[in-house]
């Protein structure tokens, strides 16, 4: 990060297929080695699975999963006269969807076996009904912010 002026944010173009900016995003975040054809193969082919298993329309899953994961709170450290305190803060509007597309991920990424396709598709159509690895992270994530209420007022 720079010291003297903020970072400034790049536009993010939204995909070929579905002309949207959180597929794009999700793209970006499911690329490893800068393999973003095997990346978008993915993504669209766990969409499909999705819509053929909600029957509904893969980028309406996808956006429901996404904002049944977003955070609204975290915990942040902060340290006050030798002693840290975990101080909950509200999650910025950016980094709320960041958080709820690494943490789909992640929780796709620990399923066990077949495709990363169908990993992922089942994982977005658990998180798009509220269920899941990603959705108990975002309740454990509120739930310790709620249990440290008591040092809110350390909040810079």
């Amino acid at each position: 990060m720079p010291r003297r002026a903020a970072a400034k944010k790049r536009e993010i173009l939204p995909d070929a297929k579905f002309n949207n900016i959180v597929v794009a995003r999700f793209i970006s975040k499911v690329m490893r080695d800068g393999k973003k054809t095997t990346a978008e193969r993915i993504v669209y082919g766990a969409l499909e699975i999705a819509e053929q298993r909600e029957h509904k329309e893969a980028v309406t899953v996808l956006e429901e999963a996404v904002r049944n994961v977003t955070p609204l709170l975290e915990v942040k450290p902060r340290r006050v006269g030798g002693a840290t305190y975990q101080v909950p803060v509200e999650v910025r509007p950016g980094r709320n969807q960041a958080l709820a597309i690494r943490w789909l991920l992640k929780s796709a990424r620990a399923r066990t076996g077949r495709s990363m396709a169908e990993k992922l598709a089942t994982e977005l159509g658990d998180a798009s009904k509220g269920q899941g690895a990603a959705v108990k992270k975002r309740e454990d994530t509120h739930r310790m912010a709620e249990a440290n209420r008591a040092f809110a007022h350390y909040r810079w």
